[in-house]
């Protein structure tokens, strides 16, 4: 014990004394926290489109008139020419084409039914969706209106309404930044745990100093315990200030036992630390570390969650993802914090990812040569 504590009084004073490490520890993840909170958001608000009216009625200018008191779209342009209005679309100035043909007004009148056209950029497949989402809602909303005008004057004791009241579970005011900042925190606890950690033990490699480590009587299991356990601390330390920023900043809720939380973020990071272990004892220098870790970050990163629910990726990736550490710490700490879920409701991913760092330590500690 005595031989651990004088490891980590080590470590703990490398650490403090890097000029380079301690802006990654301290300042980078506030930074991040606020500004990727705000940016990384799959809303999709200001869709700019170009209005094409051909008919130039109240009825057509009425529908305009609703996409232009959406908070989702701005009208960046008026053309009477459906040829210009494509080119603006495939120049990239405009995301949508809102075609109002001749006649759109007298053929609801006459006929009860009637035809509009919208043209929209699909390059990105997400903005497209959404893009017909909101149009859809906006013209089916001036439908429903049309017809209440419409059965209100033929027979107004005919018109009968259905109130719908709709209420949103764990976040009733869909704000994106409440579902976006668990997530980046899970990337910002995991990159001082494992990153720093794996680039730190290399760094004695590269410097010589490991040599003379190697020669003292220090046993493999003390030297990985006081090399992993400073950066755990300061992991477990740097999410409770990103949940401090969460609360002040974002307001987000904490329904949740934060004890939970934190007991699971303890064996996620003994998980990752693993990993990162493992990656610094196959590499002999910082640069081949930076290259292996960049490769697992990025893939764990985009098959986590984040974005996009697990449940709607493939079979093979929700398989794949198994071996994914992210994937169990970002389910867990939204439903934690947004859910208020108890150890009943979490005790698969705590199994799972137990077994997980369990078998990402043994094998570091077996892969470190301890020789001189």
């Amino acid at each position: 014990m005595k031989i651990i504590l004088h490891i980590l009084r080590k470590e703990f004073i490398q650490i403090f004394r890097n000029k380079t490490m301690l802006p990654i520890i301290f300042i980078m993840p506030l930074l991040q926290l606020i500004i990727l909170v705000h940016a990384a958001t799959l809303e999709m608000k200001r869709i700019e489109m170009v209005v094409v009216d051909m008919d130039l009625s109240s009825t057509s200018r009425e529908l305009t008139n609703k996409f232009k008191g959406s908070p989702f779209f701005v009208i960046n342009g008026y053309s009477f020419s459906l040829d210009e209005a494509k080119n603006e679309l495939k120049s990239g100035n405009t995301d949508l084409i809102l075609y109002i043909p001749h006649n759109f007004e007298g053929k609801l009148t006459r006929e009860n039914e009637t035809k509009l056209q919208i043209l929209i950029d699909a390059i990105n497949g997400t903005v497209a969706g959404l893009s017909q989402v909101y149009c859809l809602s906006i013209i089916r909303d001036f439908n429903r209106g049309i017809l209440a005008e419409m059965v209100s004057v033929s027979n107004p004791d005919r018109l009968k309404t259905i109130d719908i009241e709709t209420s949103y579970w764990y976040n009733p005011e869909l704000n994106y930044k409440i579902y976006m900042l668990p997530g980046i925190l899970v990337i910002l606890v995991t990159v001082i745990g494992m990153f720093l950690s794996a680039i730190n033990l290399v760094r004695e490699k590269e410097i010589g100093t490991i040599e003379q480590i190697n020669v003292t009587p220090i046993k493999k299991y003390q030297f990985i315990i006081g090399k992993l356990l400073p950066f755990w601390v300061i992991a477990l330390v740097e999410l409770g200030f990103g949940l401090f920023v969460g609360k002040v900043f974002f307001h987000i809720p904490m329904i949740g036992n934060l004890g939970l939380l934190f007991g699971f973020a303890s064996i996620y990071l003994l998980a990752v630390m693993g990993f990162g272990l493992l990656i610094s004892a196959l590499s002999n220098t910082q640069q081949q570390v930076m290259f292996l870790a960049f490769f697992f970050l990025l893939t764990f990163i985009m098959m986590s969650g984040i974005f996009t629910s697990v449940e709607t990726m493939p079979k093979w990736a929700q398989t794949v993802n198994i071996l994914n550490p992210f994937a169990y710490f970002m389910r867990v700490i939204r439903m934690v914090l947004l859910k208020g879920s108890g150890f009943s409701d979490i005790s698969r991913e705590i199994y799972y990812l137990s077994v997980y760092a369990a078998i990402m330590l043994s094998l570091a500690t077996w892969r470190y040569k301890k020789v001189a």
